[in-house]
């Protein structure tokens, strides 16, 4: 069996579930909009004026993330976990959903695998088909309070365990499956699988796939900006490193 695994942020969705759930959360004023004013607003404005680099920018925004959800009842953000997924969740990369649809149509076990919380990684995966997910767990109490404490999936080490149990589970076949993702959290997928493809890929991704002979050699790179998907295969220069 063939599988298909699906990094989400950055990946599928052109942004961050998690950030997008943040920023709702202050908006419906669950959490204090001083956070958002105080803590994050000047990481955020760094990131959008690409003065930081992505990777640091979503762990310090998740950490603040993390921070502000301690307490909160599970329950009582239900309703704006599935706003986000029903106002922001066709906000996707083209070039994503049609190799999901390309997937679904050569009856391959398609995977979502991502680091934003799992209450909404599950919502996106039923959007848009896939047959499993796995997400970041954020722990809640016998309240169903969320504790603070998450069991993350946004790590390399983390997604390579998930992907070892997912072939377990379905039987893959890892030399014909396909793995797609976007940043330095996705290099074992990538090398787990035959047909690694990086999508929009962050600079330190690049860096490990330029740095590994074998990545180098099988990893195809998307680009997609506007309507126009640029396919980018063989060796990977990188022009500029700041």
């Amino acid at each position: 069996m063939i599988g298909a695994f699906f990094d989400i942020d950055g990946t599928l969705y052109r942004d961050s579930l998690m950030i997008e759930h943040f920023k709702k959360l202050i908006r419906y004023e669950v959490v204090d909009p001083a956070v958002w004013h105080n803590n994050t607003k000047k990481t955020f404005h760094d990131w959008d004026k690409r003065q930081g680099n992505y990777d640091d920018y979503l762990l310090e925004l998740c950490e603040i993330y993390v921070e502000s959800m301690k307490g909160l009842n599970r329950d009582h953000v239900e309703f704006i976990s599935e706003q986000v997924i029903k106002l922001k969740g066709e906000r996707v990369y083209k070039f994503t959903r049609e190799r999901i649809r390309w997937h679904q149509s050569q009856g391959h076990k398609i995977i979502f695998i991502s680091g934003s919380p799992d209450f909404l990684v599950s919502k996106m995966a039923k959007k848009y088909g896939a047959t499993d997910f796995c997400g970041s767990t954020y722990l809640v109490d016998e309240n169903n309070n969320f504790t603070g404490e998450v069991i993350p999936m946004w790590d390399s080490k983390s997604k390579q365990k998930s992907i070892a149990d997912f072939t377990k589970k379905y039987n893959l076949d890892l030399s014909s499956s396909y793995a797609y993702g976007d940043t330095h959290g996705d290099v074992t997928m990538f090398r787990a699988v035959g047909h690694p493809i990086a999508i929009n890929p962050a600079k330190e991704l690049l860096f490990d796939i330029r740095n590994d002979e074998e990545l180098n050699k099988k990893t195809v790179i998307a680009i997609e900006r506007k309507d126009v998907v640029y396919k980018l295969t063989g060796d990977v220069d990188i022009f500029e490193t700041f």
